[in-house]
């Protein structure tokens, strides 16, 4: 039974625009859990009450969206807002194809319009095809010529191919303060009217479909997981499947913290009983309906084979607006016969958290010319998959670039080597095992990594790193310059003076 249930919210934004100020304003002024005490703990998600009448509805009929009728409307005046302004889960949950927010409100402030950060927003919202509102924050600023400001802001998102309402589009524009509050009502009815338009309806009577927003490790509880119910009805005594983590629902708790027993669509709530930490967005689903399938990443190479895209998707950063100009033209020679390279977002500035995420999310590889990698973006890429490659040559930039769209659109796969080794010695190992004695010459090999032994320039065998050992300990990785001992998955007939490569498939 289809139900029109709470639109989910998530705000984006370039830093110090106003997210944060806003979400605390909307959460101060409406938490819908008052009677309860208000919020007594952080769960990532919340939900607030619209009161039933408001004048900014008065603006229905103009909108052209059907009038309900006041009981419908009373039981269905509530929004769940994700918490953090810009919150991973919005990004990484995308990549794993489970549509988390139905409304992003991006926040522009009056003073600063369109900034980097504001732009990467942009096209996380286009890539992830939810209903957009912009607002225009900070018009409580002195100073600020309120004409001009919008009318270029206005400028500036018709260039990024946002449709505003006043010009015919179906995008919404509202000027506001988040500080004092102003316009802040107008924005909740808003965030209603293009819920009632698009018809965000869920099925309570469903088994339980979510996703993890927030997980954590207490010493008092266990493991804990934040999970916004997206259809269905999660039930206090189940047993669940969140990701590949089993576990029966001991508790459940509200973002007031109030104990529930039950939860139904698009509400967030605490669960208490799983046998270990879930990541970040992974699927909840009953365990006999949910497979390995279900909570994996699709990789490229997968969508490549399945026909889904035949274009390389990628992220380019550079040192200046000139080099990026200079290699966007260049690399445009790919598309003269038909669209072969796809740039899903191009900047200046070194390569950052936000660009891996974008990246993980659309399936593209990040392209650097004369920056750095940020530490936490390289473990990030490095989790989620994400190729990286960086220059200060435009034209081995160029070359890589026609290798990997040829490799691409031609065999179907691309293959990253992470390490090499050469075989010094062997050693008996069990009753028919051998352990293959190496010394790394390039890069670093990690247990359990795909590697393949080869001899005079062919392959004779490929498998899995089982065991790898330094001295007589057992390691999870070796780099450059040292000796271990490898044991492969399947064995493998190997001989000194082989070479053994570990690899990873893009």
């Amino acid at each position: 039974m289809n139900e029109i249930r709470p639109p989910v919210v998530t705000i984006l934004g370039h830093v110090d625009h106003g997210k944060t100020t806003l979400l605390d304003f909307i959460r101060k002024s409406s938490v819908a859990a008052k009677e309860h005490g208000g919020i007594t703990q952080h769960i990532g998600a919340y939900q607030v009450e619209i009161p039933k009448e408001s004048k900014s509805r008065e603006s229905e009929a103009n909108r052209g969206i059907p009038r309900k009728t006041r009981d419908d409307l009373a039981e269905n005046r509530k929004i769940t807002f994700i918490d953090t302004p810009g919150h991973a889960a919005f990004e990484q949950m995308r990549s794993r194809g489970a549509k988390v927010a139905d409304i992003a409100v991006l926040v522009v402030a009056i003073d600063d319009g369109l900034m980097p950060q504001t732009l990467e927003a942009i096209k996380h919202i286009q890539k992830a095809k939810v209903s957009m509102i912009v607002v225009v924050n900070k018009i409580d600023l002195p100073g600020i010529d309120m004409k001009v400001q919008l009318a270029k802001i206005k400028k500036q998102l018709s260039d990024q191919k946002i449709n505003l309402e006043e010009y015919g589009g179906d995008v919404p524009l509202l000027p506001l303060s988040a500080k004092t509050g102003k316009g802040v009502d107008k924005l909740l009815e808003m965030i209603l009217l293009v819920s009632e338009m698009h018809e965000i309806k869920g099925d309570s009577t469903l088994a339980p479909a979510g996703v993890v927003i927030e997980s954590s490790l207490d010493k008092f509880k266990g493991p804990i997981a934040t999970i916004l119910i997206r259809n269905g009805t999660l039930k206090k005594g189940e047993q669940i499947l969140v990701g590949g983590v089993k576990g029966k629902v001991r508790g459940m708790f509200d973002w007031s913290g109030k104990s529930v027993d039950s939860a139904g669509p698009s509400v967030p709530v605490e669960v208490l009983g799983l046998e270990s930490v879930s990541a970040v967005g992974a699927k909840l689903g009953k365990e006999a309906e949910v497979t390995d399938e279900a909570v994996q990443v699709m990789s490229l190479i997968e969508k490549l084979k399945e026909g889904e895209t035949k274009t390389l998707k990628v992220v380019i950063k550079a040192d200046k607006q000139g080099s990026l100009e200079a290699i966007q033209a260049s690399l445009d020679k790919f598309n003269e016969e038909k669209k072969v390279i796809d740039f899903v977002f191009t900047g200046a500035g070194d390569i950052g958290e936000e660009n891996i995420k974008l990246a993980a999310t659309v399936g593209a590889i990040v392209v650097g010319f004369n920056v750095k990698v940020a530490t936490n973006a390289a473990k990030l890429a490095e989790n989620e998959h994400v190729l990286i490659r960086t220059y200060n040559i435009i034209y081995e930039l160029l070359d890589d670039i026609e290798e990997v769209v040829n490799t691409l659109l031609e065999v179907g796969q691309l293959e990253e080597v992470l390490g090499k080794a050469n075989i010094i010695a062997e050693f008996p190992f069990g009753k028919n095992e051998r352990v293959a004695g190496c010394r790394l010459t390039e890069g670093a090999i990690a247990k359990g990594q795909k590697i393949r032994v080869i001899r005079e320039g062919q392959v004779i065998g490929e498998g899995k790193l089982k065991s790898l050992r330094k001295v007589k300990e057992e390691v999870n990785k070796v780099e450059k310059g040292n000796d271990c001992g490898m044991l492969f998955d399947p064995p493998i007939d190997f001989a000194i003076g082989d070479i053994v490569e570990s690899f990873r498939v893009i």
